[in-house]
């Protein structure tokens, strides 16, 4: 693999004036420590940078063909993007090319592990980046410096990772599986909420609270470090105060935390941390260590825990947040989760995108959330859905489309008809506007104007470039929008009875047209008649006719 020995990579580290942390962490069971050359055969390099409101970070990790991964180094360099986006939201030349700086230094790093193709080097951005209005720029600059591709991902995907970090705690402890977990994620710009009970999502929000935005609010302040304090709770307690309003008091509530401070914290206080557990912080012990270091002036905790600057600037208000919240659900200790941003990240890399059952069944209840807000009729929304994952899978021949694209078909079907709620005349523009403009949990603003358009062309027109949305679309998107709305249509003729009695269909591949036949149902006369009227698109996309076959 041409990599070279671990000490010359902790040489060039060391030289590049970055902390290089050896840890392992996975998701999927690999055993811990460096694997030797014989046992990275078959093994996958890849590496992972998350460009954060405080810090640039990488993580190297190698995925065997199982889906198993671990990871081998983790770079970490401080850089302030959060400051200047949060304050101006504009990211300045120097910081771009400091920024464009480190990442070019990550490279000679990958180098060595022989780390060079894009599929297998992924680079995010998330809230500093995100927030800013020259955000295009940065992204633009990095491609042409490094030949890197930045992805800016929103809130929607920060939960989606969170939520696959913390599930596997959650299904190894039946007892905290069964009660109420809090989870939290306070970052620089913004905390990330999920509230799950049973693996079921209950809640997910994020909120505009960020260690570095607690900081930059009292710049301009000139007090004691008492006084300072109290004017940070008192911005935390108001954000409390609105999860308080979604998150009803209850006894039996467990409090995960995850992020880099709270990490930090669980590794000062314990004496041992096991690799792929949950750590047990005393709230009274994240306490006084939270008192200790809000006594100290940045300087001092500098030199006092070793930390970097923006790290020693950011360390005290994101404790007080996790603290605050700890009393605010009565909970005399923190679970702390060793998982980040990065190891999630990896381990879609390792599943190579596709999205796992438990985290398809929250987008789901979340859709079925947004179905009953509007009136719809569930149970015909249900079969539609069915029918159409159905067709989806028997048909991979034919529309050859990853399997998170089938999530995205059924969750279109299953929302296509809401927006009826608004005005029954043009229901399917008003059912795009409607999804488009929700949050459906684990769903990218990319992926719900995927979902919207596909709804919106369940019936009528086709896709047409002057549309709204659809113009924007890369045309790999336009292309699955058009595979997906032309099986939402077939699956919506299949019940057009809405007596769901199609339960079973059979597709089969004829050299000149598909035929659906439905071994069950002798009698198809109103789903042919629906299938002749709305089957013309398929036809369009597909290239072949599709007929309906009755008791085959």
């Amino acid at each position: 693999m041409n990599n070279l020995p671990r000490e010359g990579s902790q040489q060039l580290a060391a030289s590049l004036g970055e902390r290089r942390d050896d840890k392992t962490t996975h998701l999927g069971g690999i055993d811990e420590g460096v694997a030797s050359r014989e046992d990275r055969i078959g093994t996958t390099l890849v590496a992972v940078i998350d460009i954060g409101a405080t810090s640039i970070r990488m993580s190297v990790a190698e995925i065997a063909p199982d889906g198993d991964f671990r990871t081998l180094d983790t770079l970490v360099q401080a850089v302030d993007l959060g400051r200047e986006a949060f304050d101006t939201r504009r990211i300045s030349r120097a910081t771009i090319e400091r920024s464009v700086n480190i990442l070019r230094r990550f490279q000679r790093v990958l180098r060595e592990y022989g780390i060079r193709s894009g599929p297998h080097i992924r680079v995010v951005a998330t809230s500093a980046v995100r927030e800013a209005i020259n955000r295009l720029a940065f992204t633009d600059r990095i491609f042409i410096a490094t030949g890197l591709v930045v992805e800016v991902i929103d809130e929607a995907e920060v939960s989606r990772v969170t939520f696959m970090g913390v599930s596997p705690h959650l299904e190894r402890d039946d007892e905290l599986r069964a009660a109420r977990s809090v989870i939290v994620e306070v970052g620089g710009g913004s905390t990330e909420l999920l509230v799950m009970r049973d693996g079921n999502m209950l809640l997910s929000d994020t909120l505009r609270l960020g260690s570095l935005r607690l900081v930059q609010s009292l710049d301009s302040i000139h007090s004691t470090a008492t006084r300072r304090r109290q004017l940070m709770e008192y911005q935390i307690a108001r954000i409390i105060d609105r999860v308080s309003e979604t998150v009803i008091d209850e006894p039996d509530t467990r409090l995960i935390a995850i992020g880099g401070d709270v990490r930090f914290a669980a590794r000062q206080l314990l004496d041992h941390w096991p690799a792929d557990t949950l750590a047990k912080i005393p709230t009274a012990r994240l306490e006084t260590l939270t008192n200790d270091v809000l006594r100290l002036n940045e300087d001092a905790v500098v030199k006092k825990y070793g930390v970097s600057y923006i790290e020693a600037t950011t360390l005290g208000p994101a404790l007080l947040v996790y603290l605050l919240l700890a009393r605010h659900f009565r909970v005399d200790q923190i679970l702390v989760s060793d998982s980040n941003l990065r190891d999630g990240l990896i381990y879609e890399m390792a599943v190579r995108g596709s999205w796992t059952e438990a985290f398809r069944k929250q987008i789901v209840r979340s859709a079925i959330s947004l179905g009953r807000k509007c009136d719809f009729d569930e149970e015909h929304a249900l079969q539609v859905a069915d029918l159409a994952s159905e067709l989806f899978g028997q048909l991979r021949g034919e529309h050859r489309l990853s399997d998170r694209l089938e999530v995205l078909l059924h969750i279109a079907a299953i929302l296509y008809q809401i927006g009826s709620f608004i005005n029954a005349r043009s229901s399917h523009k008003h059912a795009m506007y409607i999804i488009r403009n929700s949050e459906l949990f684990g769903l990218s603003r990319n992926d719900l104007l995927l979902v919207g358009l596909v709804a919106r062309y369940h019936r009528r027109a086709s896709p047409q470039p002057t549309h709204e949305g659809y113009a924007t679309l890369t045309r790999e998107d336009r292309v699955v929008v058009s595979k997906l709305a032309a099986l939402l249509r077939v699956a919506i003729a299949l019940d057009e009875t809405r007596s769901g009695r199609v339960r079973q269909i059979r597709c089969v591949r004829e050299p000149k047209r598909l035929i659906i036949e439905t071994p069950d149902v002798e009698d198809v006369s109103m789903e042919q008649l629906a299938l002749r009227q709305n089957g013309s698109l398929f036809q369009e996309v597909f290239g072949i006719p599709v007929m309906l076959r009755a008791g085959h």
